[in-house]
């Protein structure tokens, strides 16, 4: 049953990423017919302050909101909880954030005395803002879903990645999760793309600093794929990528989520012996990255799309979860 028409789709967009939206406001609108991109104006004040207009009428509207909380993550939070307050005080029927990557989510638990839990405050901050619904992807840790008192549809940009890994014909392939926390999303890749496991143990010494120790699993002579959520300054990749190599790693490819990349990140990768680092487009990235031949830039949009329809039109997220769901909307 159609909906009616007060509850038709519009999407907005800050200055995060405006590019991933208006690709998924395209795949939208070629294989739905849909037109829902939406106007607003997101700029500064003199001293800075962010400051924001819906430029039409909203009310009654479904409304999605793209806005990745990626570097400077404090002004793109800004501009989500701006935007979020103004939609739903120009009346939207229901707000949904899309935050393909969701910033603040390293500091998950209070590992040390005296410090905070970010991905609780964020969420907080969001739902206070008047959001009704979060989509988003590859959460540094599942448990951030429960942080948030409204419902998060949780995508995985396994599907693409895995689609990507297989067109690459890698032999001898070993998966290989750079900590054991990721040993669940390196399985599962292994297991997709008939390959071994082995995980890299590694002692985090301080903030974006780890030395890696010793791989358990055997590598010798064969391609390890090192696959992880988030590449921030890019220091525990590279002494993964180091690891590995003295193990008798032929060679070492990545496939990463969400690819921040700051400080020395890209400098220090181009150094590296890593064959390939495969990234998503959850951020925005830089002239270096994208004319670079070590970096191969995988889209998403086409999931956040077909998620944001179906949650539209109150049907089944689930299908996206799995590259057969993926082949069935392709056909």
């Amino acid at each position: 049953m159609a909906l009616p028409e007060e509850h038709e789709l519009k999407v907005f967009t800050g200055n995060a990423h405006p590019a991933l939206a208006r690709e998924i406001c395209d795949y939208l609108g070629e294989t739905y017919n849909e037109e829902p991109c939406g106007e607003a104006e997101v700029k500064k004040f003199s001293d800075g302050e962010t400051r924001c207009q819906i430029l039409e009428n909203v009310r009654g509207r479904d409304v999605f909101v793209v806005q990745p909380t990626s570097p400077p993550a404090n002004e793109h939070l800004m501009e989500l909880l701006i935007m979020i307050d103004a939609l739903k005080r120009a009346s939207a029927w229901r707000i949904t954030a899309v935050l393909p990557y969701y910033g603040y989510a390293r500091q998950d638990r209070k590992d040390k005395p005296r410090v905070p839990i970010t991905a609780k405050l964020v969420a907080d901050l969001i739902s206070a803002a008047g959001t009704d619904r979060v989509l988003s992807m590859d959460l540094h840790a599942a448990q951030i879903q429960g942080y948030f008192d409204i419902p998060v549809d949780h995508l995985f940009a396994m599907p693409v990645c895995t689609e990507h890994v297989r067109t690459l014909n890698l032999k001898d392939l070993t998966v290989v999760s750079p900590d054991a926390g990721g040993v669940e999303r390196a399985r599962a890749l292994a297991k997709r793309v008939d390959a071994s496991l082995a995980i890299i143990d590694k002692r985090r010494t301080g903030p974006n600093e780890a030395e890696a120790l010793h791989v358990v699993g055997d590598v010798k002579g064969r391609t390890a794929l090192i696959l992880d959520d988030i590449v921030d300054t890019a220091g525990t990749l590279v002494n993964s990528i180091e690891a590995l190599r003295k193990e008798g790693a032929k060679s070492v490819y990545a496939c990463i989520t969400h690819g921040v990349l700051s400080g020395p990140a890209i400098d220090r990768l181009k150094r590296s012996s890593i064959e390939t680092l495969i990234l998503t487009n959850t951020i925005p990235h830089k002239a270096p990255v994208l004319e670079s031949k070590k970096f191969v830039v995988l889209s998403v949009a086409s999931l956040f799309a077909e998620a944001i329809m179906r949650i539209h039109r109150h049907t089944s997220v689930n299908v996206l979860f799995s590259e057969k769901g993926l082949e069935q909307l392709e056909d």
